[in-house]
């Protein structure tokens, strides 16, 4: 693992940082948010929970997950069901997106990617307004969002048998994600999970360079559905998962992660007594539309900044 503290605005990537970012596929930043906003981003989260709920941000004991039936949520876009607890709609929250679309964090973004990037868009349409996201729907989930993804939270796990990790990659196109922990996170805790590496040996198993085939949902075919999966991606995923040490990116209130966007990943299983809360959010530029159009057999770097492609 690889980390680097920033000391305040304005710190900038070095070619160490890049270089380790290319190979392994993340960079973990320490101290990269604002911890007031993080404060109020918490505030948030918790003010748009519904008074009946049996979670109870006073009583640590409340937070063991799963939640009961009737403390669920269906709406894509503030999501309760079972140990995940997602708002999107805060992903266009003017604060989230200062948070995580700050002035320093969008100049370390662009040293990796180059380009101009796509400007996120206050009170603009959050993730999962487009019908139901998966599973259990027809449509891709990041369609026609504005901002962040939102705030993704993790409940305990408590006595809940412990499973081996599964990962997985990303099918709408994006260039970078990022999360970004918005209060302390533990070891074991739930945090964002990668995979180092995996990056560059799935990215040949894919058709196209940024999307992924989908199958069309269709009322009267409803049982295929969602992402076309290549035969070698998903044994190139078994290799990774079987030949790979996942990293754990666990930190404190303030921590982001930079992961590439054909890097295997996923939320890690929460076996502390708090919640994992954390602001997801992609990065892409102005020209990714025609940058999808090009053929999987060129460089995968040959979007990227000059400074990564020489790193």
């Amino acid at each position: 693992m690889f980390w680097v503290k920033l000391g305040g605005e304005g710190k900038m990537l070095d070619t160490q940082q890049m270089r380790f970012f290319k190979t392994n596929g993340y960079l973990i930043l320490r101290g990269a948010m604002d911890s007031t906003l993080c404060q109020r981003v918490r505030d948030f989260m918790w003010q748009a929970l519904p008074a009946d709920v049996s979670l109870r941000r006073e009583d640590p004991s409340s937070f063991i997950g799963p939640f009961f039936e009737q403390d669920e949520s269906s709406d894509e876009r503030h999501l309760r069901s079972g140990y995940r607890w997602l708002n999107r709609y805060l992903g266009v929250n003017a604060d989230v997106i200062s948070l995580i679309y700050s002035e320093s964090i969008c100049a370390m973004a662009q040293q990796l990617m180059g380009g101009n990037l796509r400007q996120a868009v206050v009170n603009g349409m959050p993730m999962g307004s487009h019908g139901t996201a998966w599973p259990g729907g027809p449509t891709d989930p990041a369609l026609g969002n504005d901002g962040a993804r939102g705030v993704y939270c993790t409940l305990p796990y408590g006595n809940k048998a412990r499973g081996p990790d599964g990962c997985h990659t990303d099918g709408h196109p994006f260039q970078l994600g990022v999360v970004g922990l918005i209060d302390d996170c533990p070891e074991d805790g739930g945090a964002f999970k990668v995979w180092p590496g995996s990056h560059t040996r799935l990215y040949p198993t894919f058709a196209l360079r940024y999307d992924q085939p989908r199958i069309p949902y269709y009322p009267h075919l409803p049982e295929f559905k969602g992402i076309a999966h290549s035969d070698a991606y998903l044994v190139e995923l078994e290799r990774v998962i079987d030949e790979i040490e996942p990293v754990e990116c666990h930190g404190q209130a303030g921590d982001i992660v930079f992961w590439h966007h054909r890097l295997a990943h996923a939320a890690g299983q929460n076996y502390s007594d708090q919640i994992r809360q954390a602001v997801l959010a992609d990065f892409w530029t102005e020209d990714l539309d025609y940058l999808r159009t090009k053929s999987v057999a060129a460089d995968m770097w040959d979007d990227w900044s000059e400074a990564l492609q020489r790193a």
